[in-house]
C-alpha cells in the first residue's frame, strides 16, 4: 500500500514538472490574417471618407492579435506590402486609418517603415 502511495505521488510530481516545463506554441499573425482584416478597409482607403464598422473590426483585431514583437513585425511588413500592392490606395488614407478606427500604433503604415524597428 506504501509502495502504491510512493508510486502515485512520483506520478503526480511528474506530471507537474512536465506541465510546468511544457511551452505551448503560438502560431504568429499570417499575412493572409492581415490582408482579410483590412480587406473591408479598401472603400475607404481608396476614396476617404468613415472607414466602415467592418474594417475599424479587422484592424481592432489585428491589433489585439500582436501580443509578441515578431507579431507586431510580421503585422508591419504585411500591412507596409500590403499598402505598396494595391491599385489607388492613397497613403494619406492609409497613415490615417488605425487613427479613424480608435488603434494607436506606434508607426505609420507606408512603405518606407522600417518594420525591424518595432518592439
Amino acid at each position: 500500500m506504501t509502495m502504491m502511495f510512493i508510486k502515485a505521488m512520483c506520478m503526480v510530481a511528474l506530471l507537474v514538472v512536465l506541465l510546468t516545463v511544457t511551452v505551448q506554441e503560438v502560431e504568429a499573425v499570417t499575412c493572409g490574417q492581415v490582408v482579410g482584416a483590412v480587406a473591408p478597409c479598401l472603400g475607404y482607403l481608396r476614396n476617404g471618407g468613415n472607414p466602415p464598422a467592418r474594417c475599424c473590426n479587422g484592424i481592432k483585431g489585428l491589433w489585439n492579435q500582436a501580443r509578441t514583437t515578431a507579431d507586431r513585425k510580421a503585422i508591419c511588413n504585411c500591412l507596409k506590402s500590403a499598402s505598396s500592392s494595391y491599385c489607388g490606395v492613397s497613403g494619406n488614407y492609409t497613415a490615417s486609418l488605425p487613427g479613424k478606427c480608435g488603434v494607436n500604433l506606434p508607426y505609420k503604415i507606408s512603405p518606407s517603415t522600417d518594420c525591424n524597428r518595432i518592439q
